[in-house]
């Protein structure tokens, strides 16, 4: 029998906050608001009001007094992560506000919840105790998690009141690096060694005082520690007592690296349907396990990263001060403009071509931005796919033949309707044609650039998604207006 996970000891029952649905966190959210919204107020009149300033400000403690009292039953009464919904939508002021008055007992589950730049804010505001006895109740797993946003002090008192096996196990994934297997894996799982009855699990199983969350299955190990599969709840509650684990248990077992990418066992759950993975070392040794909660963060952080992504931003505090938003989004706004120019300046280049036929100035900006929406369409599959690992070396060359079939295949079509409408305005079979051209030719361009852009990228070692879309915009405006106005200036000049 492997070693018995941690557990908890006899204790008063728990009443459970309740959850929300996004509705009712959002009412709540809106009460909230209302509450601090009259507190504003109130403080406002009191300073106003200087001739009876000491039954100003009984009145005004009186008023506070309550309505801290309203936010503390509404808080109080609420799920952990709804209280992190609350406070990550209000502004810094207020969300300090309503986090000094939120029960102690939730302090740990509600900054385990919160986004990591809410997390910051919230850590500022807490003395060295209140860290303290936050910490004190958390896992080695969850208080790596926050280990980069604690005072060194709080994590060194921490590490006090932990057992040799818990200080090692909060070393250990201390030291592995974020977005890795490693950084995300859970230490509290079941073990049983294989020569054992199922009526000793089941015996050992009720000794427990519960199972570690999202356990659906019991890994085997041998005396070394040594991974040799899995048995699942289902085929022990279904299978004979005295049956040996062996005998039922699934020896051939999906087991992650601590030092693959997140995302590698993101897929692996995506794929296999899995609740949990094992985790092994070099030498095959069970060190823990990766649940489907932590992949579903995964997942939605890097749906979130790639959103922000595309438009050259990184996360930042909706109510951050406006110094710092600038810092973020100057950058790549910077960037667009300078490429901007650079498209304007490669038109300014045909500026005979487009005085003697001005018709093409109305035209020229439907090349740019169908060929930027063509490219865009293309980059987003393929980013997609790098995520999922469906993108390799051996397949690159295929997938931009492919995508140039494809793109040239919609660009003829389009490009009928598009010199189509050039012809009605125009009443030039020529001007016609030379949108047809560079119409498609710019859609070539931008469904390349659509694969190679975050293939290149990549290849550097930057973010795929990131400030992609600037540069697809760059290339497609400036050379679709280098190529319809030079097909302009060959043919109709």
């Amino acid at each position: 029998m492997a070693d018995q996970p941690a557990t908890a000891e006899t204790a008063t029952p728990v009443v459970i906050p309740r959850r929300l649905d996004p509705e009712d966190a959002q009412l709540a959210l809106q009460e909230l608001q209302a509450i601090l919204k009259r507190q504003e107020v109130v403080d406002a009149l009191a300073q106003r009001q200087h001739e009876d300033e000491d039954g100003s400000n009984l009145l005004e403690g009186m008023l506070q007094r309550q309505h801290e009292d309203e936010i503390r039953q509404i808080v109080n009464a609420l799920h952990p992560a709804d209280i992190a919904f609350i406070l990550e939508s209000l502004p810094v002021q207020q969300r300090q506000a309503v986090w000094q008055l939120v029960s102690q007992e939730h302090d740990a589950d509600v900054l385990l919840e919160v986004e990591d730049w809410v997390r910051e804010s919230l850590i500022e505001s807490m003395d060295h105790d209140d860290l303290i006895a936050a910490t004190g109740t958390m896992d080695a797993d969850e208080i790596a998690d926050l280990a980069p946003d604690l005072p060194p002090d709080v994590i060194a008192e921490v590490q006090k009141g932990l057992t040799d096996a818990e200080r090692a196990q909060l070393v250990a994934a201390m030291g592995y690096p974020e977005d890795t297997v490693g950084a995300i894996m859970d230490f509290d799982m079941v073990r049983v060694r294989e020569d054992v009855t199922l009526e000793v699990v089941l015996r050992y199983l009720r000794r427990l005082h519960e199972l570690p969350d999202h356990t659906d299955q019991i890994f085997v190990v041998d005396r070394a520690d040594q991974l040799r599969g899995t048995l699942s709840l289902s085929r022990l509650l279904l299978s004979e007592p005295e049956t040996l684990v062996n005998a039922v248990m699934e020896p051939d077992v999906l087991s992650l690296n601590p030092m693959d990418p997140d995302t590698d066992a993101a897929n692996a759950f995506e794929r296999y349907d899995l609740v949990s993975a094992p985790v092994v070392d070099e030498q095959g040794r069970l060190i823990g396990r990766v649940t489907i909660d932590e992949v579903v963060d995964v997942l939605q952080e890097d749906s979130q990263e790639q959103e922000l992504s595309r438009a050259g931003l990184q996360e930042e505090d909706i109510f951050a001060p406006v110094l710092a938003a600038l810092r973020n989004r100057a950058p790549w706004l910077l960037i667009n403009l300078c490429t901007a120019s650079i498209a304007s300046l490669v038109a300014s280049r045909f500026e005979d071509t487009v005085s003697h036929i001005v018709i093409l100035a109305f035209l020229m900006s439907i090349v740019a931005g169908i060929g930027g929406n063509s490219g865009n369409q293309t980059m987003t599959m393929i980013i997609r796919a790098m995520a999922t690992g469906r993108v390799t070396g051996a397949n690159i060359t295929q997938l931009v033949k492919r995508e140039l079939q494809v793109t040239f295949l919609v660009g003829s079509c389009g490009s009928l309707v598009a010199a189509t409408f050039a012809w009605v305005i125009s009443d030039s079979y020529a001007v016609a044609g030379v949108m047809m051209a560079a119409m498609v030719g710019n859609m070539l361009i931008g469904a390349a650039l659509g694969v190679l852009i975050p293939l290149l990228r990549d290849r550097f070692g930057k973010d795929p998604a990131m400030g992609s879309s600037v540069l697809l915009t760059f290339a497609t405006d400036s050379l679709g207006f280098f190529l319809f106005l030079g097909l302009a200036t060959v043919f109709l000049l």
